[in-house]
Parts: structure tokens; C-alpha cells; sequence
């Protein structure tokens, strides 16, 4: 008689992998297509952020349900199947809830299904893990992803128009920086964000390691 084969258990670092450690944006640099043009204000980068998160979900949860019956052949075209059924679902809900909104983000929501970050989940995640797995990890990378929209649309609906999600902060003095609204806005935005989460990192490495020197000092004497 075969032993059966007994799956790991769900830990909070599935979850939290993808809000920090593996964040898609900051860290792996995936679905950057989304990430830069549609972040010049926070409501559009909720917008993407929130469909992105369901469309991730569902899309890891029926992939993970039917991993055993796929194909190995025809995998990516059903993933892509299954993806593109969540978007059509996702397209149409934003356009009956605000046109306004929709045509903000306009081909980008279509763009939801060969966006690198779906679909490399579902391929190298989902397909190899349990449905509730994947739906955990499906959300914390979900998250990770609207978090790294919301402090780049953040910061560039801040410094391109004053505001934050149409409320003004600053005075009428205030004279808005225009470029962080425009493209070039997005990669000035991206690699200031890159460049403090980097010298954070470094800076908590470096200090683990002078820990770790000190401790074999002391050892030592």
C-alpha cells in the first residue's frame, strides 16, 4: 500500500511573501506595463490594483482545482482562457459601474490577461499547489501588486496635481509638478521607490552583519 502523499500546511509567509519579501513590483519587476501607466492618481492605481486582485484569485483558484486535468500541452492556453474569462467579467463590471473610470485605464484592463505577473502565477504556482494555497498567495501577491500601484499613484497625484483621490493638500500656492502625471512621471516615481526600498535593505543587511561580527567577537575573547 502507497503512502499518500500529505501536502504542507498553509503558513502566514505564503501570505506575506508577495506584500514584501517577493513583492511583484518592487521586487520581481513584473506587470510593469500596468504599473507605469496608470498610476498617475491612487484611484486608478485602487481600480487596477482591486481587479488585478480578483482576476489573480479566481484565476489561481480554478487553475489549482483543475491542475490535474490540464494537459501538460495546452496549459498556458488554458491558463490564458481561464484568465481571459475573469477579465471579460472584471471589463464589464468597470464599465457598468463608471464609464469615467474606464475610459482612465483604458486598454489596461484588457492587458489584465498576458500580464506576466497572472499568469507566471498560475503556471508556476497554482498548477503546482492546493486551491487554498493558491488563493492565499494568489492574495498577498494580489495585494503587494495595489500596494505598489497606491504609493506610486500616491506620490504622483500628490506631486503632479496637489491632491489626494480629488481632495486638496497642499495650498493654491502649489505650483504641480506636470511630469509626474505624464509617463516619464511613472519611471522618475518607480526609481526613487526602488532606489529608498534598496538602501533600506542595505542598510538592514549591513547592520546584521555587524551584529554577527561583534557576536564572534565577543565569543572569542
Amino acid at each position: 500500500m502507497t503512502p499518500t502523499k500529505q501536502s504542507t500546511p498553509i503558513s502566514f509567509d505564503v501570505f506575506t511573501a508577495g506584500l514584501w519579501k517577493e513583492n511583484p513590483v518592487f521586487v520581481m519587476m513584473l506587470g510593469l506595463c500596468p504599473v507605469l501607466a496608470v498610476t498617475n492618481s491612487v484611484l486608478n492605481s485602487l481600480a487596477m490594483g482591486i481587479a488585478s486582485i480578483f482576476v489573480l484569485v479566481c484565476s489561481n483558484a480554478l487553475v489549482s482545482a483543475l491542475r490535474h486535468f490540464i494537459p501538460k500541452q495546452v496549459r498556458i492556453t488554458t491558463y490564458i482562457i481561464i484568465i481571459a474569462t475573469f477579465v471579460t467579467l472584471v471589463d464589464y463590471t468597470i464599465q457598468a459601474i463608471s464609464l469615467d473610470l474606464y475610459n482612465k485605464l483604458g486598454a489596461f484592463i484588457q492587458l489584465i490577461v498576458v500580464n506576466c505577473l497572472i499568469l507566471g502565477r498560475a503556471e508556476a504556482y497554482a498548477s503546482k499547489n492546493t486551491v487554498m494555497k493558491s488563493i492565499v498567495s494568489a492574495l498577498g501577491m494580489g495585494l503587494g501588486f495595489t500596494l505598489a500601484l497606491v504609493m506610486l499613484g500616491g506620490v504622483r497625484e500628490l506631486l503632479g496635481a496637489g491632491q489626494l483621490l480629488g481632495y486638496q493638500i497642499f495650498s493654491t500656492q502649489f505650483e504641480p509638478w506636470v511630469v509626474m502625471i505624464l509617463p516619464p512621471g511613472g519611471f522618475i516615481v518607480l526609481g526613487s521607490w526602488l532606489l529608498l526600498i534598496n538602501y533600506v535593505q542595505q542598510r538592514k543587511i549591513g547592520k546584521l552583519i555587524a551584529m554577527e561580527s561583534a557576536s564572534h567577537c565577543a565569543v572569542k575573547t
